[in-house]
């Protein structure tokens, strides 16, 4: 069974197409067939301007005629398309998903951030947990991060915060936002000692990458504020160059650094997981059961 997934993001929109294959025993492959990553940046629009302007819209609405396009040549039997942060501060955001699905007949649903961080932890989180331990799981985007904490198999809190990579690089993160992020982990994570951090997110891949460590092994506090001192040390274009990052990953990674580094320091914890999911792997899986389920 082939299934698609469309997440449209605060820095980028991203199509991932996978095969999902049921075996005699019970257990389910996803294999990916095709990952396509296109930097829109509406965010950059939507936290400086409180909209998406029309060269925007229109290099969205091209975007997603191109995944159609992909979809149709991979016969993808069904599809899910969410819209995160960007889209839901966005006030033109319902009246382009309107011309969106009237152009390319794509239906994309905007969905709040609590959402978000149900539909990774619950299709992909969940089951590789241990049921006696504690884990604050930690997803930084361009508009939001979500951050779940779950001990003893049992979820503590979810919950979506507004600050982003993208709403840090245009200053619209006011202190008060920090502190109550800072108030609400310190407050929760200090019954639930020791815990273990799991980071998702484009950034906290790159940094996993950078690291050469090998897949399963976690990256260290001290190791994320060596990147953050170096990289913010860095001026951009040199950063680009020097660490071969494309223009929409050299200007996010130090924000996202800075959000990874905090929410560990306050959670008093001193190594992350990173294990390469995101919002789209989530969307696979979830279609994959509601497909499933239309065929018991």
């Amino acid at each position: 069974m082939i299934l698609a997934a469309i997440d449209i993001g605060s820095n980028a929109a991203r199509l991932l197409i996978s095969e999902a294959a049921l075996y005699k025993d019970g257990s389910v492959d996803f294999t990916k067939l095709t990952l396509l990553r296109i930097p829109l940046r509406l965010g950059f629009d939507v936290f400086d301007k409180g909209y998406v302007t029309d060269e925007k819209k229109k290099k969205l609405i091209e975007t997603l005629k191109a995944y159609k396009l992909l979809m149709n040549i991979y016969d993808v039997k069904a599809y899910k398309a969410c819209a995160t942060s960007a889209m839901r501060d966005a006030t033109n955001g319902s009246k382009i998903l309107e011309e969106i699905f009237a152009e390319t007949g794509l239906k994309i649903n905007i969905i709040t951030g609590q959402e978000e961080a149900n539909i990774i932890y619950e299709t992909h989180i969940a089951e590789k947990l241990s049921d006696n331990k504690s884990y604050l799981y930690i997803d930084v985007g361009g508009g939001s991060t979500e951050i779940t904490l779950f001990s003893h198999n049992h979820t503590i809190f979810k919950e979506s915060f507004n600050i982003g990579t993208i709403r840090m690089l245009h200053n619209k993160v006011s202190d008060e936002q920090w502190e109550h992020m800072k108030w609400y982990i310190k407050t929760y994570a200090r019954n639930y000692q020791p815990l273990e951090a799991i980071g998702t997110g484009g950034n906290i891949n790159k940094i996993f990458s950078m690291s050469k460590r090998k897949e399963g092994r976690p990256l260290s506090l001290d190791l994320l504020k060596d990147y953050y001192k170096e990289l913010s040390y860095t001026p951009l274009e040199e950063r680009k160059h020097l660490y071969q990052f494309r223009e929409d990953r050299a200007d996010v990674i130090v924000p996202a650094l800075q959000v990874y580094i905090s929410i560990m320091r306050w959670a008093l914890a001193d190594e992350i997981y990173v294990p390469k999911i995101g919002l789209a792997d989530g969307l696979i899986k979830m279609l994959y059961n509601e497909q499933m389920a239309k065929l018991s």
